[in-house]
């Protein structure tokens, strides 16, 4: 068996974790790739002296990885999507950074965590994705987000026009700074920040928040993901944002913009013990009340 841990070249990221996991998996008879950026970035600032095999492209990580371990957040968690994309092999995540809602496994624990992965204790958690159609195939073959899709002004230019329709029937026009459409797993990140509501991961929803809108009684309204939604963006400027999840291209005014539920899912790895309402709770610091 071979796991390949991928990771942000950060501080938070050292070598302790991958010298840990090596020598618990090394034991197991299991192999650890590691990626190549991730791996030069500890031999020259850690002084990392293990020697490890290395992948580099999506397709020698899909032609090697059993497992994913994802070392980080939820940024790295998203960067990791457009290197597993459509094979299935499975992920975990083990926060290293700040909130990490999709990195449910704390650093403490990743010693624990291996052992249970090995052991087979934990199920998988599949995630719906957003798949984008539009924009001249500006993201190539990965026109997918596990998060949300977005569409903002450019820049601080002035208010953009979006004229959105669910399955051809027309539903609104969205005078704002941009549109959210989320994924339950998303309705943890930008778009709660915008006033979205938080949805279980199983639930078969997209939401379409508003960012900033011009008028007040524009709220975010919960859809069947099982809906194609299209998009005319209009406004002064020649050009908007279009995001998925992190990555962003610029879009001329104009074009028109469809996204549907993708044809794949994510596998998450939860492991045994493991909840949604746990890691809500104690990400969002429900409960806790300094006054009691």
């Amino acid at each position: 068996m071979t796991i390949a841990v991928y990771a942000r070249s950060t501080r938070d990221n050292h070598s302790a974790y991958i010298e840990q996991m090596n020598t618990y998996l090394k034991s197991e008879g299991v192999e650890l790739i590691i990626h190549s950026t991730f791996y030069n970035y500890l031999k020259n600032t850690h002084n990392f002296k293990v020697e490890l095999p290395t992948y580099s492209t999506s397709e020698e990580l899909i032609a090697k990885a059993y497992y994913v371990i994802c070392l980080g957040g939820d940024g790295t968690m998203l960067e990791t999507v457009s290197l597993v994309r459509k094979s299935g092999i499975p992920m975990l995540g083990v926060n290293t950074g700040r909130l990490g809602f999709l990195s449910p496994v704390n650093k403490d624990d990743l010693l624990e965590a291996l052992k249970l992965l090995l052991k087979e204790k934990f199920t998988l958690d599949k995630r719906v994705l957003i798949e984008m159609s539009g924009c001249n195939n500006c993201f190539n073959e990965v026109n997918y987000a596990l998060n949300e899709f977005s569409i903002h002004k450019k820049d601080s230019s002035s208010m953009i026009n979006i004229d959105t329709f669910v399955d051809g029937i027309f539903l609104n026009s969205y005078f704002a700074d941009g549109l959210i459409v989320s994924t339950p797993t998303g309705s943890t990140a930008y778009s709660l920040s915008c006033g979205g509501p938080i949805m279980m991961p199983d639930s078969d929803n997209f939401i379409i928040t508003p960012i900033a809108p011009h008028n007040l009684a524009v709220r975010p309204i919960v859809i069947s993901n099982n809906r194609e939604v299209r998009f005319n963006v209009s406004g002064r400027a020649d050009e908007f944002n279009v995001s998925l999840d992190s990555r962003s291209k610029k879009v001329a005014i104009g074009s028109e913009i469809t996204i549907k539920k993708a044809d794949f899912r994510l596998n998450f790895i939860k492991l045994e013990g493991q909840h949604f309402f746990n890691t809500l709770r104690n990400k969002m610091m429900w409960g806790l009340d300094k006054r009691h």
